[in-house]
């Protein structure tokens, strides 16, 4: 069965850290590239990060840029993604998807998500 749980959400101050994980079962992630996105309260799902498996290219959103970095160990079958100097905007549910080969489009299976809520 395919699986991706992710991990490593909660409350954090702002100008904190946090690190997700997302854990792959079922399959390998080793031949799939794989995002992460995010989805406030009354807003619409957003793209986070994303690192293909072709060539390990990253892409950020420009929100997050400097901030966040997305890593990838495929011994472990994780995904990962290091959030640093977190800000209130940051917080949402954050989701890791796969996409449907080793480039960062057409997403397909996602995780449940991880709360990540950045507060005073």
């Amino acid at each position: 069965q395919v699986q991706l749980v992710e991990s490593g959400g909660g409350l954090v101050q702002p100008g904190g850290s946090l690190r997700l994980s997302c854990a792959a079962s079922g399959f390998t992630l080793d031949y799939y590239a794989i995002g992460w996105f995010r989805q406030a309260p009354g807003k619409e799902r957003e793209g986070v990060s994303c690192i293909s498996s072709s060539d390990g290219s990253t892409y950020y959103a420009d929100s997050v840029k400097g901030r966040f970095t997305i890593s990838r160990d495929n011994a472990k079958n994780t995904v990962y993604l290091q959030m640093n100097s977190l800000k209130p905007e940051d917080t949402a549910v954050y989701y890791c998807a796969t996409a449907l080969g080793s480039f960062c489009s057409d997403f397909g299976s996602w995780g449940q998500g991880t709360q990540v809520t950045v507060s005073s």
